[in-house]
């Protein structure tokens, strides 16, 4: 995380301080291993936590995640009665696109903004408590 935005600089800075070929391709070595075991812990920390959402008692927390993505595999899953409509009766297939766009628009931004908050705020907070545990 703050490795990652440093490194470039670092990078930068060990060519101009150290003027040994091999030593300087060293320094930049151990920059490389320090950034890949960093990136390597944040994997960790989040298998950790889905893995704690998934294990948790509470049917919320264990479910909200995972109800979500069965709403989305919904959404794109519908593409294929959507194709065979549209094969048969392209215009009962055009007329149902429209309605869905029509109805999708016509949610205010607001709640759109509300819901991603909420959902962005509901993870923050649940990977601020598993960090604070």
């Amino acid at each position: 995380m703050i490795l990652d935005s440093i490194a470039g600089p670092i990078a930068g800075l060990i060519d101009k301080l150290i003027p040994d070929p091999r030593a300087r391709d060293a320094a930049k070595l151990e920059l490389l291993k320090l950034e890949s075991n960093q990136e390597l812990e944040r994997v960790k920390a989040q298998m950790a936590a889905v893995l704690a959402e998934a294990q948790s008692p509470d049917p919320w927390t264990s479910r909200a995640r995972p109800s979500f993505l069965y709403v989305m595999y919904t959404l794109l899953l519908w593409s294929i009665p959507m194709g065979l409509i549209a094969a048969m009766r392209p215009s009962l297939a055009e007329a149902i696109a429209k309605g869905m766009n029509a109805y999708l628009n016509g949610i205010p931004e607001p709640l759109y903004a509300l819901f991603g908050t909420g959902y962005l705020g509901y993870t923050v907070a649940r990977t601020w408590e598993r960090k604070k545990a």
